[in-house]
C-alpha cells in the first residue's frame, strides 16, 4: 500500500492479495509456491493481463519468479525473495515468523491500545521494519488484524520456506532486478545475491537502511527501485 500511488502514476497496477491472506479465500490444496503461482496467473488470465512486469516482497519475490520461469512476466523486481535459505538459516526464518505472527494474534484485539502508544508501536512493529514509530495507529492496527487473523498463514509457511525451494531459476529469460534491504532481519541481505548469482543476468539492487518490509520503511526508495526497472522496458 506504501508504494501503491507512486506506481499507478505510471502503471495500470494490479495490486493482489495472496490466497488465505487479505480478502482473498484460502487455496483448497497445498499453498506451494506453485499452488500460488497457478492462482496468480488464474488471475492474471481472468483480467487479460498477459505477462505483465510483477514486483513481488519475500513470499511474492519468489512467486514472481517463478511467473518469470513461465514466461508470465514480462520483467521481476523481487525484493528480499525467500526460498535460497540453508537449512539452519530456514529454521530461523521459520521461527522468526512464529513469533512474528504470535505477536499480530495477541495484538490483534486490542488494535489501537497499542499501536496509539509510541513505545508500544516500537514495540509491536520492531524486528522486521526500522522504522516502527512511524507506522499510523490506524494502520498499524489493521496490519495486526491481517497479520494476526490470515487463515493461510501456518499452512503456508510450512508449504513454503518450511519445504520447498526455488527451482529453474538459471531458466529465466526475462529481466530480473533483486533488492534487499541491508538491514533484513529475515536474512534477505544474505540470501538475495544467491537469486542474484542463480539467475542470468539479474540486476542486484541495495536498499540501504531498510528491512525485510521495505516499502513501510522508505516508500519512495522502493518506489524509485521499481519505476527505474520497469521505466527500462517502456524506453
Amino acid at each position: 500500500m506504501p508504494v501503491l500511488g507512486a506506481l499507478e502514476a505510471r502503471h495500470d497496477v494490479l495490486a493482489l492479495d495472496l490466497p488465505g491472506f487479505g480478502a482473498a479465500p484460502p487455496l483448497k490444496d497445498r499453498p506451494t509456491p506453485a499452488a500460488l503461482a497457478d492462482a496468480v496467473e488464474a488471475e492474471l488470465d481472468r483480467v487479460g493481463a498477459g505477462a505483465p512486469a510483477v514486483a513481488g516482497n519475500s513470499l511474492g519475490g519468489w512467486i514472481a519468479l517463478e511467473l518469470a520461469r513461465r514466461g508470465r512476466a514480462e520483467r521481476v523486481v523481487a525484493i528480499a525473495p525467500s526460498g535460497l535459505e540453508l537449512p539452519h538459516e530456514r529454521a530461523y526464518v521459520v521461527w522468526l515468523n512464529e513469533v512474528m505472527r504470535l505477536r499480530a494474534r495477541l495484538g490483534a484485539p486490542l488494535g489501537r491500545l497499542l499501536t496509539a502508544p509510541l513505545p508500544i508501536r516500537i514495540a509491536m512493529f520492531g524486528g522486521m521494519r526500522t522504522r516502527p514509530w512511524n507506522v499510523d495507529p490506524d494502520e498499524g492496527a489493521r496490519e495486526l488484524e491481517a497479520f494476526g487473523r490470515s487463515r493461510a498463514f501456518q499452512r503456508t509457511l510450512r508449504s513454503t520456506v518450511g519445504a520447498r525451494a526455488p527451482a529453474g531459476l538459471g531458466d529465466i529469460a526475462v529481466p530480473v532486478r533483486i533488492a534487499f534491504g541491508t538491514l533484513d532481519a529475515m536474512l534477505g541481505a544474505y540470501t538475495a545475491p544467491r537469486f542474484a548469482a542463480a539467475i542470468p543476468r539479474a540486476d542486484l539492487v541495495e536498499l540501504p537502511g531498510v528491512g525485510h518490509v521495505p516499502m513501510a520503511d522508505d516508500p519512495d526508495l522502493v518506489a524509485r527501485t521499481i519505476l527505474d526497472f520497469t521505466a527500462a522496458a517502456r524506453r
